[in-house]
């Protein structure tokens, strides 16, 4: 069996969660997993939402039928039901819907099941949602930091090298002071599926990036040997939860009112790019999607935006 992550079960109004109630399905969905594993490369932040999606609609359903075989279509669709009697999204409904036509796909193929139970389910219509962006002014003020102050350059080049390249948080955190290349000015970034990719950096990203290299992060080494290129106060390797409290102490210190993640940061760097002209396919290729219809959506940000313009500045707008 391949090696990967366990997730814990999901923890819902669904049903206690707890693998004594999964003896019928546990096998199908771990040998589910081991080959979506092995043939995609998925990450393991994927896997482990595949799971506890499985493991919810395997609690649930272990009261209606006690094996795989034995699952209809009327039992699925009394599962989703009640996922929107409970109140959650159209959009994670549509996830788990898909979740669950690949699982059942790959128990028909593999004969453990003589039909796809699945293959009439309609997806629920997920309500298109655009991403929020920053402003221009607004990004300013946010990478305006105070560099004096302590940990400023580190907080400096994080953020100036997130919008600079459009990382995940993940790939951010997770960077090797060795895939920097301060000389040719680029990052190497290990994105979804274990798939790398080359981001080129902006000249204040990496003239904030030299300075913390050589003015901070041997400060914050402590004497320690460290691979992680962002390091905590006490030198250890930034974590996600790390930078997304960072992020919000300096969007308050910027007065930035509306919601910030780390991933709005995306956002902006694909809107702006968008903005000033930018080739869709470039885009797509500096944020690591796969595929270009996931780039798209920021085109109507653009669009958008192009629109305010015109009516705010045009003489007949």
């Amino acid at each position: 069996m391949v090696p990967m992550p366990k997730a814990q079960p999901e923890a819902s109004s669904e049903g206690k969660a707890g693998s004594e109630l999964l003896p019928a399905f546990t096998h199908q969905i771990q040998a589910f997993l081991d080959v979506i594993w092995s043939e995609r490369g998925l990450a393991d932040n994927t896997l482990q939402s595949y799971q506890q999606d499985l493991n919810a609609f395997a609690e649930f359903i272990s009261d209606h039928a006690g094996n795989i075989a034995a699952v209809t279509a009327a039992e699925i669709q009394m599962y989703l039901n009640s996922l929107h009697i409970n109140g959650m999204s159209s959009a994670t409904v549509a996830r788990r819907v898909s979740c669950l036509r690949q699982f059942f796909r790959w128990a028909a193929n593999n004969g453990l099941i003589t039909e796809d139970p699945t293959a009439l389910l309609v997806s629920p219509r997920q309500i298109r949602q655009l991403p929020s962006a920053l402003n221009e002014s607004e990004i300013d003020s946010l990478l305006d930091i105070n560099t004096k102050q302590r940990l400023g350059l580190r907080d400096k080049a994080m953020l100036e090298l997130l919008y600079a390249t459009g990382l995940r948080v993940s790939e951010l955190v997770q960077i090797k002071q060795e895939d920097l290349s301060l000389r040719q000015g680029v990052v190497r970034v290990l994105g979804k599926g274990s798939k790398e990719r080359l981001v080129p950096i902006g000249e204040r990203a990496l003239d904030a990036l030299q300075t913390y290299l050589f003015e901070q992060r041997p400060k914050l080494l402590q004497n320690v040997v460290q691979t992680a290129l962002f390091l905590t106060e006490r030198g250890k390797p930034m974590t996600r939860q790390a930078f997304w409290y960072l992020i919000k102490r300096h969007a308050q210190r910027a007065g930035i009112s509306n919601k910030l993640s780390p991933h709005v940061l995306r956002h902006c760097f694909a809107t702006h790019l968008l903005d000033h002209g930018a080739d869709l396919r470039v885009v797509q290729l500096l944020l690591g999607h796969s595929d270009l219809s996931t780039t798209q959506i920021y085109t109507h940000i653009a669009r958008e935006r192009l629109q305010a313009l015109h009516s705010t500045h045009h003489p007949r707008g």
